[in-house]
């Protein structure tokens, strides 16, 4: 691996990592404490995310517990869910919110399933687009002398396989995805 596609390589990884961000806000019917990555309640005047604020646990397969380290922070904190876009109503007594995530219906999975698809197609066309900023940089630097047609052309091979090893992991991190979906 050279040092001239390291560049491009880590743009690609970022690439996969959002896709991970992104995917696990996505609620498939198990209790995940990723869909609250999004929620802020307000701390002393400051937006802060529900993790900081709260231990966030998985308590059981289908129940997510949030406990505020600040017990004045419980109706921020169901407030911020209920105003949210995770559809899921908290049941807080006071000290402790639970979170209940229902079994998705076959429609509703189905909808999930694209939705994968959607991110999954979008994060290939941003590692394609990271590959082709590397061969127009390659092409340029062929153009002021700095490269040989040889190392041009080795470069865009490597560049190349770079690109066929992400795409492939994007569709592997988005069949696992669905699966954990269409999970009964």
């Amino acid at each position: 691996m050279s040092s001239t596609t390291k560049v491009y390589e880590e743009k690609m990884s970022n690439c996969i990592n959002h896709l991970n961000r992104e995917l696990g806000t996505i609620r498939a019917g198990r209790a995940n404490p990723a869909v609250l990555d999004k929620i802020v309640v307000d701390y002393y005047g400051a937006p802060t995310p529900v993790n900081q604020v709260a231990a966030v646990a998985v308590a059981e397969a289908r129940i997510l517990t949030i406990t505020p380290w600040d017990g004045k922070l419980v109706k921020a904190i169901s407030k911020a869910i209920q105003q949210s876009d995770i559809g899921i109503n908290p049941i807080d007594d006071g000290h402790t919110i639970r979170l209940v995530f229902p079994a998705p219906t076959e429609e509703r999975r189905k909808q999930l399933a694209k939705e994968v698809q959607k991110l999954g197609e979008e994060t290939k066309v941003a590692v394609r687009n990271v590959r082709r900023d590397a061969m127009d940089k390659f092409k340029a630097m062929k153009k002021a002398g700095e490269l040989t047609e040889d190392d041009q052309k080795n470069l865009e091979d490597e560049t190349q396989k770079l690109t066929d090893k992400f795409v492939k992991q994007v569709d592997a991190i988005c069949e696992e995805k669905n699966k954990e979906i269409m999970e009964v």
